[in-house]
């Protein structure tokens, strides 16, 4: 266990399973006390809460009061902020098929909540004169795909609004930053119902070729882990990247072809 964070207070999003419960415990491991918000828990997270590591908060943040009450929860200290929450259907009728309340929620989702817990954060770190917020966003954001359609324009429009606000906020001590993962190891692709067996039903072959496929697009020939993507954001949220903001930090295995 480092000390870097230690005194530090973070609070994340999304927290209770894949790419937030790493987050969680990589913060953890640094020191700081995360305030974790998901809709339900997991047995890794009541294990840090029972540790004193975390503390839980109930929320969805498809509700737009729910960003106030997590934020709420950390007592009137946020040093750092992980917007994580997020969802990735994957639209295999095409574009005609996706309505408008679908489109709705993928971005409320995957674009105003973060908006809404970054709002009732700031302030605080405004206070403070310093803070790190960094959101995950996806290789979808300049990577765009139809399979995904309303999923990459949420994404694009997520790191748009993190590079808008790192230049009004910078000045005042606030670091803004994006991580954006290729494919990683989590529910969201390689779960029941997750992006594998969704496109694998629609294309005619199995979950296990279309994993194949997407790593084969992969430098690395592989996926990220969850582990891999938590160390960026721990790299961000410290003092180490004091004078980084405004970036886009991309964990992909090579996805992304060019530069």
């Amino acid at each position: 266990m480092s000390s870097e964070l230690r005194g530090r207070t973070a609070v994340v999003t999304g927290a209770s399973k894949g790419i937030g419960l790493a987050v969680v415990e990589a913060l953890a491991r640094a020191g700081a006390h995360v305030v974790a918000g998901s809709r339900g828990t997991s047995e890794r997270l009541d294990t840090l809460v029972k540790e004193g590591a975390a503390t839980w908060v109930p929320v969805d943040l498809a509700r737009p009061e729910a960003a106030g009450e997590l934020v709420a929860a950390a007592d009137g200290r946020v040093d750092v902020l992980v917007n994580n929450v997020g969802t990735a259907p994957a639209r295999t009728g095409g574009f005609l098929s996706v309505t408008d309340e679908e489109w709705r929620r993928t971005v409320d989702l995957n674009l105003l909540a973060a908006v809404r817990v970054t709002r009732a954060a700031l302030p605080t770190m405004l206070a403070a004169g310093r803070g790190s917020v960094i959101t995950v966003a996806s290789v979808n954001a300049t990577l765009p795909d139809p399979l995904v359609i309303d999923y990459s324009a949420g994404k694009a429009a997520l790191v748009a609004f993190s590079k808008a606000l790192s230049k009004e906020v910078g000045p005042r001590g606030i670091r803004v930053n994006t991580v954006s993962p290729g494919p990683v190891e989590t529910e969201l692709w390689l779960g029941g119902g997750g992006v594998a067996q969704t496109v694998s039903a629609a294309a005619g072959i199995t979950p296990d070729e279309v994993v194949a496929q997407a790593r084969g697009a992969m430098v690395t020939g592989r996926f990220s882990t969850p582990a891999e993507i938590a160390e960026a954001v721990l790299f961000l949220a410290g003092d180490r990247a004091a004078n980084i903001t405004g970036s886009d930090v991309v964990v992909d295995g090579g996805f992304i072809p060019t530069w």
